[in-house]
């Protein structure tokens, strides 16, 4: 952290995490001591965090927990890792090696695409751990850095059809990501048998700090008319601005994020604010200076107020440009005009400018297994073996074959087909609808959100027909839990758990992602939430405006409030 005092600190008794931190070696804690350790399938004391910083949490199956502590046994104690993938670009070549891994040395099998645009490993036990690192590393994936107080995966637009756009713009968001990765010999050291190197140059890290960040941060580019990334969830955002198809600069916004805890106030989501235009030229330092300030800035003494949107809304946003224009030695100009006109994924066919042919598939939950009489992977791994192009992993949980020639198509078709990962009479509904993980293997889930989706899914498929809209869609989200994983709080229809089979019901988002939606019903079971939706969907049916979409329509109806300012009205 900077030496200079600034008005802007907070002062008091930082939280643990900060000791944890500081007292980690970079990073490295004694985590390779307990690898070695037998008597436990889990990491102990400060380890427990920090594999994070190394993209990996601990779990265990709360299916079984109870009954294994009767049989006194700990927990079944895993990992998730999560990759990082900068704009979830990956090859065929790839894919076939995530796709053995996880077939071979993960307890469920599956692959799991993330709203984070990457994929996660769920069910490593500890004996595997190290396998897995060194088995990506050899295919030239890491998993540094995208979990823990650091900047986590960038994402980026996963646009086909603007080929050129895309490319210059997935070229920023790898080095973004490279940019800001922590400068720790940590992960290659542990994970991957690197050479300990001593050193006696301060400071390691010259972005992150040597206490790192004081919350994880979440960055973004993101290419108009397309906000499949959800800008607005995201700490730093670059929206790509194009003059003649060519990419001259980024407009840049700030302090957005959707996390919240139930009960306290004084957390709330957020929207970014929009600091101005820069060009190309400013992007790293204004990265890199977004980034320091909210290192020195952010709250250390109060992790629930830790994130950048905390940080703008007590300093004042004008107060934090300032600093980041000081820091970057830049001077943002006005912001050039864009439009957001959709953020979901196109699914099917779509032919991009320079004559290659894109084919999205829908992936419910991002979960890549065989099922029953529905064998996505094995299609996957043999869409792999043949496909030249690149795979896309989408920030809302899909794939993206992309780059396929015109000779190509009909076999790769054929594959999907066969395989069930094109399925005709797939639902709109289905299509702008997402959960997170959450049970059996997320230690903060409070609810079902990926395993009970396609049941809510059904019941608002049912909706909408029952009222003579089956062909319309509503942008419908659930999470297990507050912390926004799958992005209800930028739902028109959000659900957010509070306890086994209860949610809080918000409504009033927007299809393009810019509004944040408002708390309706609080605490509510699933019975209770779809007799609502009941009455409003037929409203909405009878009463919309042409083309209005369903969030537009019960804040226009005056069934709830829009949130406007998140620090004031998100909770009046």
């Amino acid at each position: 952290m900077s030496n200079e005092k600034s008005p802007f600190i907070v002062e008091g008794k930082l939280a643990d995490n900060e000791r944890l931190k500081r007292e980690s070696n970079n990073l490295r804690g004694t985590i390779e001591q307990d690898l070695k350790d037998d008597l436990t399938g889990g990491f102990t004391a400060d380890n427990f965090q920090l594999i994070r910083f190394h993209g990996m949490y601990q779990q265990d199956d709360r299916d079984i927990r109870a009954e294994r502590g009767k049989q006194k046994l700990e927990p079944l104690h895993n990992v998730m890792l999560r990759a990082r993938l900068p704009g979830g670009v990956m090859t065929p070549e790839q894919w076939l090696v995530i796709d053995k891994f996880a077939e071979e040395h993960t307890m469920y099998g599956s692959i799991r695409l993330t709203t984070r645009q990457t994929f996660q490993f769920h069910g490593v036990l500890k004996p595997h751990i190290k396998l897995m690192h060194q088995t990506l590393n050899k295919t030239g994936i890491d998993s540094i850095a995208t979990a823990g107080d650091v900047n986590r995966n960038v994402l980026c637009t996963s646009n086909p059809i603007q080929s050129q756009l895309h490319a210059e713009a997935y070229e920023w968001a790898k080095k973004i990501s490279e940019h800001l990765l922590p400068k720790t010999r940590a992960y290659a050291e542990i994970w991957l048998d690197g050479e300990k190197v001593e050193t006696t140059e301060k400071p390691v890290e010259p972005i992150l700090g040597d206490n790192y960040l004081p919350r994880k941060f979440k960055t973004t580019v993101v290419i108009p008319p397309q906000n499949d990334v959800d800008l607005h969830a995201n700490d730093l955002n670059f929206v790509a601005i194009a003059e003649d198809g060519k990419l001259v600069g980024f407009n840049v916004l700030v302090g957005g994020g959707l996390a919240m805890t139930h009960g306290d106030k004084s957390t709330y989501p957020r929207k970014a604010t929009d600091f101005g235009f820069i060009p190309l030229e400013n992007t790293l330092d204004v990265a890199a200076a977004v980034v320091t300030t909210q290192r020195d800035w952010g709250n250390r003494v109060n992790r629930k107020n830790a994130k950048t949107k905390y940080t703008l809304e007590r300093v004042g946003a004008d107060n934090f440009k300032a600093e980041v224009e000081k820091r970057a030695g830049v001077s943002f100009a006005e912001s050039r005009p864009y439009e957001f006109t959709t953020r979901g994924d196109s699914f099917g066919w779509v032919e991009g400018i320079d004559g290659n042919y894109h084919l999205t598939l829908f992936i419910e939950n991002g979960r890549i297994l065989d099922f029953p009489g529905r064998p996505l992977k094995t299609g996957c791994a043999e869409i792999a073996k043949i496909h030249k192009g690149d795979f896309r992993l989408t920030a809302n949980q899909n794939l993206i074959i992309a780059g396929v020639p015109a000779d190509q198509k009909a076999a790769i078709e054929k594959i999907a087909r066969d395989h069930k990962l094109i399925e005709d009479d797939t639902s709109n509904q289905k299509l702008d609808s997402m959960a997170c993980v959450s049970l059996p293997t997320c230690p903060l889930a409070m609810a079902e959100a990926e395993r009970y989706l396609p049941e809510a899914v059904g019941r608002m498929e049912g909706l909408l027909a029952s009222h003579g809209v089956a062909d319309d869609s509503i942008i419908f989200r659930i999470t297990g839990c507050p912390n926004g994983c799958g992005r209800a709080m930028l739902a028109e229809i959000g659900l957010v758990g509070k306890g086994p089979g209860k949610y809080n019901l918000h409504l009033g988002g927007n299809r393009e992602g810019t509004r944040i939606p408002k708390m309706y019903q609080e605490n509510i079971s699933e019975d209770e939430i779809f007799s609502e939706l009941d009455t409003l969907i037929g409203r909405w049916a009878k009463e919309r405006e042409s083309g209005e979409a369903f969030g537009d329509f019960v804040i226009r109806a005056g069934v709830i409030a829009p949130v406007v300012d998140s620090a004031r009205d998100f909770y009046e």
